[in-house]
């Protein structure tokens, strides 16, 4: 291999890297939470100062933290939007194009538009257009990045877009009802308030405030008819914004839940003992998990105590401190990881004390419950029966305690 090809595959494995780092899952690694942890107070930190610098008595005061923060801000948004530049050829839909389409594939999208507003700002006044106005607009326009790394954001956006066509048709159905209730105020209240509802577009104006329920009280009927046609939009405005609201709300809870169901089918499809088990009767345990919420420092299990659950680490860490006698050292799970899996198979008393190390919260599924689901569904007793069968075939079974060593070696991970 030439030193050519060496520096070639080295700069590729960088740029893998930092792929990982920049668009991999936030929780994969440490140092990738940390990154995301750095630019999103940066995000805040930023927004804050633009925000505080318009008051003429904190400018004057603190002119110069204003300053430094925003170059702090812009050096490391402008880092971050030429690696991602440099990345692009890196996004799995991009791989079949070129280095230079790709990168102007990213720079063209949604994201890519938001990451440049976040630096315009230092570009805008290197070319000497340093309107404050200006500034001040892009600078808070770097709000919007929260949507790369705010969850919650993403699933809002992507609310707004799957159901666009739905809440197009309540614009039009509001825009509709703002027409129809402009023109008949400006029949009815026109030759009295002239000033007011002289034309249809001045009509238009309390409309608009009527039905959005804003109601400002500068513009009022003040004949009977023109009352009771005010009632009346104003009934219509409820149901102008039940409209929309009920739409994202539904939308919004239904990918929350989707999403929450494949986090909780992944943890479960990664324990040993329900590997191979199919989609369906997976999804059949899943809907015996009850959540549990631990402060930190709180005791989830305690060694010595019978056991008749396990337990799977869906957010915050916990410790697993084995018994005497067992050498081994105290491990840590994560989010993703599950502990005490032969509890629901029969009872045994604890090996080991599991405390969290954070607020912590877990998804619990009681022995009972699946011992309940195993004598409904035939399959799924087959199965477990079968891979306990093995387990035990291959000594994997524990000496004592529900925690068998496979877990303590491998931290929980099926």
């Amino acid at each position: 291999m030439t030193r050519l090809q060496a520096a070639y595959l080295a700069l590729a494995k960088v740029r893998s890297s930092s792929y990982d780092l920049l668009e991999g899952p936030p929780k994969s690694s440490y140092f990738g939470l940390t990154v995301n942890r750095v630019i999103g107070l940066l995000i805040v930190v930023s927004v804050s100062a633009t925000i505080f610098e318009s008051v003429p008595r904190l400018r004057a005061e603190y002119g110069g933290l204003f300053k430094s923060v925003e170059i702090l801000s812009l050096a490391a948004f402008s880092i971050e939007y030429i690696l991602r530049i440099w990345i692009a050829s890196e996004h799995i839909p991009n791989r079949h194009l070129r280095a230079a389409a790709a990168q102007g594939a990213y720079i063209c999208s949604p994201q890519g538009i938001v990451d440049f507003l976040a630096v315009a700002p230092l570009w805008v006044a290197l070319l000497g257009l340093g309107d404050l106005r200006i500034l001040i607009i892009l600078r808070i326009l770097r709000v919007l990045k929260f949507a790369r790394y705010s969850s919650g954001m993403r699933s809002l956006l992507e609310v707004l877009s799957s159901e666009r066509r739905a809440l197009g048709g309540c614009l039009v159905i509001l825009l509709c009802a703002t027409l129809v209730s402009a023109t008949v105020m400006h029949i009815v209240e026109g030759p009295v308030q002239p000033e007011k509802f002289g034309t249809i577009p001045d009509a238009m104006w309390w409309a608009i405030v009527t039905l959005s329920t804003i109601g400002y009280g500068d513009v009022v009927p003040v004949t009977a008819l023109g009352r009771v046609v005010a009632s009346g939009t104003i009934v219509a405005g409820l149901i102008m914004i039940a409209l929309p609201v009920g739409i994202v709300a539904t939308a919004f809870s239904e990918i929350v839940h989707r999403r929450d169901f494949i986090v909780t089918w992944s943890m479960v499809a990664r324990v040993p003992l329900f590997s191979h088990l199919n989609a369906g009767d997976i999804a059949h345990i899943t809907q015996l998990l009850r959540a549990q919420q631990m402060d930190r420092g709180e005791i989830i299990v305690r060694r010595g105590e019978p056991a008749h659950s396990m337990y799977f680490v869906t957010e915050g860490e916990v410790e697993i401190e084995p018994g005497p006698g067992r050498k081994k050292r105290a491990i840590r799970l994560g989010a993703g990881h599950f502990f005490g899996e032969r509890a629901i198979l029969k009872e045994e008393i604890r090996s080991a004390t599991v405390t969290s190390i954070t607020r912590t919260k877990l998804l619990v599924l009681d022995a009972a419950d699946f011992k309940a689901l195993i004598a409904q569904e035939a399959a799924i007793a087959q199965h477990v029966h079968k891979v306990a069968r093995e387990r035990r075939r291959f000594n994997i079974e524990p000496e004592d305690g529900d925690l068998t060593s496979e877990e303590l070696a491998s931290g929980g991970v099926g």
